[in-house]
């Protein structure tokens, strides 16, 4: 998340908190003499759920010898988590709760008229690839699932079929999979939707089909109709298909996506979302196209074509199949502002006034759930960081949206959908006649110079450093207001001045 409360005034320190391996049935929390969720906690603050963080908090460590510490798996390597540290200032946080805040919201919502318990789906792929995945998503809170995509062809897939690039802590910033369709035959498949509707009523069950003429894709919408799904949702964008003719090739098409949407809708009352792909210019005609034939919504965005990386070593593409790679698709963190664009193009469009967005593509957090809802996304779906954390991340999903909605006033998540639409506009219509001055917290910063590196090196060469003291000094007549200094700031000690100045009064200096 950008600049806010969020980064500036919580005590939590975030490198200790990467740390956190987030294991399954942590020691750490058997090892608590007062019995403390530790691992919630802690998981809480990586998925930047702070409020929730501090609401969970239940015990007092300050005369605690933390034994949660020598439990901690990373004590073996002498480097443990310093969990008495963090929760110590998680209680220091309470009197940032929100002090008039509103207790009863309503985090429901729907998919063109069907009611989803909150806004959080999984989206088709291997997350919700069988019965007892999707049962245990239903119950730890997903409110629906896009199934892994239905088809009556049989599917050759590659091992491996992923790859990913990782951050610091080891955590995906940028995954890859080459990875196709549901396994299964379409009876069995049928099986699996009627048997999810049958334990789960409440729950919506997305079929995610693809067809290969227009026979099958009615054929197929008119199955899983019958067989008890809420949704049907084309498979326009599979960029990993063996057939040349199939997945992303269709969605690049307005013929095609317009033609095979009818195709859809000819099989089936229930509503139609048509699932785009990013690898296109303009994702605006083929969702018009879409809707031309038929679809209600619109889901996006799929994976991106890619290739993440060359193994120095063998000197093959990742992944590698016996020697060999493939351009596959690109999903996780990196990709949300890929994302976020799309979703805005689609939400501006007034032609598609109406038209239900489901939004994916790099959500992780709540509040990267909530940028695509108030970007215009009536529902989010999420892949990626359920493959590396797990179905547990929706109560901090659930957990999180609910305290921003409580501590904002916002009494249903309805109220919030394209709450940030009209801030995004043409390219000529951005103010450019004012300059945001960045300024410096003398106590937060650490003098390592960070800025003065970039502002030199990348920037427009506005800041000097103190001899002495180390702390920067900026020259207003060379400031051009562009940031960078903030933005590599790693004590976040650079903000943006409170006023704005025009450029003839570039006499200013901090």
């Amino acid at each position: 998340m950008g600049s806010g409360i969020y980064d500036f005034y919580f005590h939590h320190d975030p490198a200790e908190v990467s740390k956190c391996m987030l294991c399954y049935d942590p020691e750490c929390a058997k090892a608590c003499p007062q019995s403390a969720d530790i691992g919630g906690i802690i998981r809480s603050l990586y998925f930047q759920d702070y409020m929730a963080a501090v609401r969970k908090l239940n015990c007092d460590c300050t005369c605690c010898n933390a034994p949660c510490e020598e439990a901690c798996l990373l004590s073996r390597e002498n480097r443990p988590v310093a969990i008495r540290d963090l929760l110590t200032n998680v209680r220091k946080d309470r009197h940032l709760l929100p002090k008039h805040r509103i207790e009863t919201i309503d985090i429901s919502t729907d998919i063109c008229g069907v009611k989803l318990e909150n806004p959080f789906l999984l989206s088709s792929s291997v997350v919700s690839s069988s019965y007892d995945m999707c049962r245990r998503a239903f119950e730890a809170g997903w409110a629906g699932a896009s199934l892994k995509t239905i088809c009556n062809f049989s599917q050759h897939e590659a091992s491996p079929r992923f790859s990913a690039l990782k951050n610091h802590a080891n955590a995906f910033c940028g995954f890859k999979n080459i990875e196709q369709l549901s396994p299964r035959t379409v009876e069995e498949d049928m099986q699996v939707i009627g048997k999810l509707r049958k334990d789960f009523p409440s729950k919506v069950i997305i079929a995610s089909i693809m067809g290969q003429n227009e026979n099958e894709w009615t054929e197929l919408a008119s199955k899983c109709e019958k067989a008890g799904a809420s949704v049907i949702e084309c498979n326009f964008s599979c960029p990993n298909m063996e057939a040349a003719s199939l997945g992303v090739t269709i969605g690049q098409s307005e013929e095609l996506t317009e033609r095979f949407t009818r195709a859809v809708r000819r099989g089936t009352d229930l509503p139609v979302l048509a699932k785009l792909t990013p690898n296109i210019t303009d994702i605006v005609p083929l969702a018009l196209a879409a809707r031309r034939g038929g679809a209600d919504g619109i889901a996006a965005i799929n994976t991106i074509n890619s290739i993440t990386g060359v193994d120095i070593d063998t000197l093959v593409a990742e992944p590698s199949v016996r020697g060999k790679s493939m351009v596959g698709g690109y999903s996780g963190a990196a990709v949300k502002p890929i994302a976020l664009r799309f979703i805005s193009d689609l939400f501006r469009c007034k032609e598609l006034d109406g038209t239900h967005v489901s939004g994916m593509g790099g959500i992780e957090t709540w509040i990267d759930a909530l940028e695509f809802i108030l970007l215009g996304a009536g529902s989010v779906q999420v892949t990626t960081a359920v493959m590396q954390y797990g179905y547990r991340i929706i109560e901090d999903l659930i957990e999180g949206l609910s305290e921003y909605m409580k501590g904002r006033g916002i009494s249903s998540v309805r109220d919030l959908v394209g709450g940030a639409a009209e801030t995004v506009v043409d390219h000529n219509s951005i103010e450019r006649d004012t300059i945001v001055f960045p300024t410096f917290d003398y106590e937060s910063c650490n003098g390592c110079g960070r800025c003065y590196i970039s502002c030199m090196d990348g920037g427009h060469q506005a800041i000097t450093l103190d001899p002495e003291t180390r702390k920067p000094k900026l020259n207003g007549k060379r400031c051009v207001g562009c940031h960078l200094c903030r933005l590599v700031c790693p004590e976040m000690a650079i903000r943006p001045a409170a006023k704005y100045w025009m450029p003839d009064y570039k006499n200013f200096n901090l």
